[in-house]
């Protein structure tokens, strides 16, 4: 499979790389330290073009390609997962449903802010008593005539302390389980629609994660994306893009820890030799690049065949737990490598160890992705 950039993906990636050495790498411990990334830093996103990734140009987006786009994740990943975890959802899970399933209506309006970066989008399919199991949630929307009135709590929504549209998926025929899911696009300050407390998280620190809390909120007939009893399906199709677009995130940050390793391993001395003259020291930097490459070219593959149309639903799943598995790994490797500095917060790997950890856990844990590989390869 042939994954040569042609000049505008590449100007894309080089864009992206930029702006993770100029802008995100810099700031990036800081913002883990204080658990917020600055306005500034989402205005200049905005102004690159990075919010309007999967929107098409018609509405003022960019229209990038899989391909091109898992690569800009990658590049900003690796100079802060917090930030690339924000423009990840708002474009591979919120821009392009709406893009996919909205109405010519829903596009004219949500799009073009979306594009600019006016209104971030928040996806929210999971509760506190539903992961995995996607289908059993029990946030319910109750059609009223002229509006639906939803009632529940949603949580683990990324984007949530400052979204301006909530991705929301809720139930709407109880009996009919995974048939009965609708989707609602819900805005900011709708009556009875709340954003709750932010999340003290492991890792991502500088991530918004919170909970939406529905209570007898009125959210309007206009919200509905798509079919009643069709929002299961729009949050299955877009799980193989999300996946490759953490996938492609577990590969950026794998790639930073590996980049620090190098680094310390060059001018850090132990018996008189540099750690990097030590075999074994090569060994764990041999297999970090190693894997990292696989992991790589796992989520180039998954990305060309979405952009050709073609089911990629097992590819995506195979680059989503490898990559995440192989980038916990090199954390770990890079953290040993750094020895006693590893576990300080001055440096990075420190936040790397952090911040991968929930590559295996969220847009479907490992175990999950082992039994949609299994599945696929059993027919």
């Amino acid at each position: 499979m042939d994954f040569k950039f042609d000049d505008s993906m590449a100007m894309l990636r080089d864009s992206a790389r930029a702006f993770a050495e100029k802008t995100l790498k810099p700031g990036s411990q800081e913002w883990d330290e204080h658990e917020k990334i600055p306005d500034a830093v989402y205005k200049e996103a905005a102004e690159l073009g990075f919010f309007g990734l999967s929107v098409p140009e018609e509405h003022g987006g960019l229209g990038v390609g899989p391909l091109a786009y898992a690569a800009a994740m990658e590049e900003l990943a690796r100079g802060s997962a917090s930030f690339q975890v924000c423009a990840t959802v708002h474009n591979s899970l919120v821009c392009a449903a709406v893009a996919k399933y909205g109405s010519d209506e829903q596009k004219q309006k949500f799009l073009p802010k979306m594009a600019a970066g006016e209104w971030i989008g928040a996806y929210s399919l999971s509760e506190p008593g539903s992961g995995t199991d996607a289908g059993s949630l029990s946030t319910s929307a109750v059609d009223k005539g002229d509006h639906w009135l939803v009632n529940g709590t949603k949580a683990w929504v990324t984007n949530g302390g400052f979204a301006k549209v909530f991705l929301t998926f809720v139930s709407t025929n109880k009996e009919a389980g995974s048939r009965g899911i609708t989707c609602l696009l819900v805005e900011e300050g709708a009556p009875g629609f709340s954003v709750g407390k932010k999340e003290k998280k492991m890792g991502l620190r500088a991530s918004d994660t919170r909970e939406l809390i529905f209570h007898n909120a009125k959210i309007p007939k206009t919200a509905l994306l798509g079919q009643v009893g069709g929002g299961f399906k729009i949050a299955m199709s877009q799980l193989d893009s999300g996946r490759i677009g953490i996938a492609a995130q577990a590969v950026g940050i794998a790639q930073a820890a590996l980049e620090e390793a190098v680094s310390y391993a060059k001018q850090r001395k132990q018996f008189g030799k540099k750690l990097s003259e030590f075999q074994l020291t090569q060994a764990k930097l041999a297999d970090m690049a190693t894997n990292i490459e696989a992991a790589r070219l796992l989520v180039y593959q998954a990305a060309a065949k979405l952009a050709a149309g073609e089911k990629c639903t097992k590819e995506a799943s195979m680059a989503k737990s490898f990559a995440s598995r192989i980038a916990n790994k090199a954390c770990f490797d890079a953290v040993q490598i750094h020895g006693g500095n590893g576990f300080v917060r001055e440096f990075p790997v420190e936040r790397f160890y952090r911040d991968v950890r929930v590559t295996e856990i969220y847009e479907g844990t490992t175990e999950v992705q082992s039994l949609i590989v299994a599945r696929e390869v059993l027919g």
